[in-house]
């Protein structure tokens, strides 16, 4: 009788557990700080999202130092994007993301300041998220800070 008391239990227990992770977000979810890997100063706060089964990010927050435009736009954009002169804050950056095992790729991610678009890949090491974007052979790797 023992027994079948904690094996009912540890059912229970598990069965949780599978509804937990199920129901859990992805951990991309949430608001990023965004760090230039350049000058290595906080750029942005972008928040990721789930939609449809695919991730997307948008722009929540900018850091603007003192003579920059307060309200930036994508004048870069390519002239068919609809970002095209759009403002920078609140705007989709991220795009189409799929989940891949411990990553999530098949998308793209814009740089609003140069309006280039690259192939996205991003995933999260030590509570960090790394951003990849690349075009061809060639990439560069941010690392951004998940904000509370």
């Amino acid at each position: 009788m023992k027994k079948m008391f904690k094996l009912c239990v540890y059912l229970v227990l598990f069965s949780f557990c599978i509804i937990c992770s199920a129901s859990a977000k992805a951990p991309v979810e949430g608001k990023w700080k965004t760090i230039d890997d350049e000058t290595n100063e906080p750029k942005s706060i972008v928040e990721i999202f789930e939609k449809d089964g695919k991730f997307y990010g948008k722009v929540v927050k900018l850091f603007r130092k003192p003579g920059e435009d307060p309200h930036p736009t994508c004048s870069k954009c390519p002239d068919d994007d609809p970002r095209k002169d759009q403002p920078t804050l609140g705007m989709e950056v991220i795009k189409g993301l799929e989940p891949d095992g411990d990553t999530y790729s098949g998308g793209t991610i814009l740089d609003p300041k140069k309006g280039k678009i690259y192939a996205c890949k991003i995933w999260v090491e030590e509570d960090k998220l790394k951003v990849r974007g690349s075009i061809l052979f060639f990439y560069r790797t941010q690392t951004w800070h998940r904000m509370e």
